[in-house]
């Protein structure tokens, strides 16, 4: 006996074929792309294409593990490309003061306000629609970075240009690859790392000096 074609059957319903299943794909994947330019590509188009981060919400351990290693720490707490707000949020409600989102993403800045109002801190926490290449940070004491592996180095050095050396960085999913961590927590896509600004400086001056002709 011939096997037919392949079909898939809803409860209630007549039965999809191969066919009908292909077109059902592809409607869905272009719904997936429709969504995604619609909501979030918009922040995107006055980035630079290599300084661009796609957006990829941080989970709870991940957030937790990164303001565990800020604990305890006075002065202006920001992360650089806040998304949905999740991590600001939870600063502020640990007792970090000002507690400061860069987001450039519109419906992203929408739902960070949204997150901060259900929370009760509307008005207490701040989300900026800024370029975080553009943000001067030179009062900034506790910096959040859940970015790309490819926006580090470029990264890196703004931050060794503008953080004063009392500040902490602390790098989420990824670690700048030319700093030694102060310390870490966390295992997997769940590790953040700690970076003291004075430590990086003095390694990256003994560095400078080791490789300079005598």
């Amino acid at each position: 006996e011939e096997l037919g074609e392949a079909v898939w059957e809803r409860p209630g319903s007549a039965p999809l074929g191969g066919r009908e299943l292909l077109e059902l794909a592809v409607a869905s994947g272009v719904a997936a792309w429709a969504t995604w330019a619609a909501l979030l590509m918009p922040g995107f188009r006055r980035v630079p294409l290599r300084l661009q981060v796609p957006y990829q919400p941080s989970g709870p351990q991940q957030v937790a593990n990164a303001l565990a290693l800020l604990r305890g720490r006075p002065g202006k707490t920001v992360d650089l490309g806040s998304g949905d707000g999740r991590l600001v949020v939870e600063a502020y409600k640990q007792g970090f003061r000002p507690a400061v989102g860069y987001e450039l993403n519109p419906w992203l800045l929408c739902l960070s306000n949204y997150r901060a109002w259900k929370a009760g801190y509307h008005g207490k926490v701040s989300f900026l629609k800024k370029d975080l290449w553009k943000v001067n940070l030179s009062d900034c004491y506790n910096v959040i970075v859940f970015l790309a592996p490819s926006v580090k180095p470029p990264l890196a050095s703004k931050l060794l240009a503008e953080l004063p050396d009392e500040a902490r960085v602390v790098a989420g999913r990824f670690p700048f690859p030319s700093w030694t961590p102060s310390s870490t927590l966390g295992q997997g896509l769940e590790q953040v790392w700690a970076y003291d600004m004075k430590e990086v400086r003095r390694a990256a001056q003994s560095s400078s000096a080791e490789g300079s002709p005598v």
